[in-house]
């Protein structure tokens, strides 16, 4: 069996920043905790394996790069809707 490995990136965006900055990042276990955590927290979580690679190339707290801010405005989107959505 050639399962891949699982993989997460968090993200975070403060208002006073210029953009969403990498908090977290791991493989296999550390990938799981991050989950977990986002879980217990009622985080959305958006699976989406190219973004992950592509992120996945930023350190920690490092901000993402001007060429992926359409993409991961729409993860923002995605977060925001299923916060209204759970709100109702």
């Amino acid at each position: 069996m050639n399962e891949k490995r699982r993989e997460a990136i968090a993200l975070s965006y403060q208002e006073q920043e210029a953009a969403p900055k990498v908090v977290a990042k791991g493989k296999g276990f550390v990938a799981d905790n991050i989950l977990e955590k986002a879980k217990e927290g009622d985080v959305p979580v958006q699976e989406d394996a190219s973004l992950v690679e592509l992120l996945s190339e930023l350190n920690i707290n490092e901000q993402i790069p001007e060429e992926l801010y359409h993409v991961v405005a729409e993860v923002f989107a995605f977060i925001y809707k299923s916060d209204q959505d759970f709100k109702k």
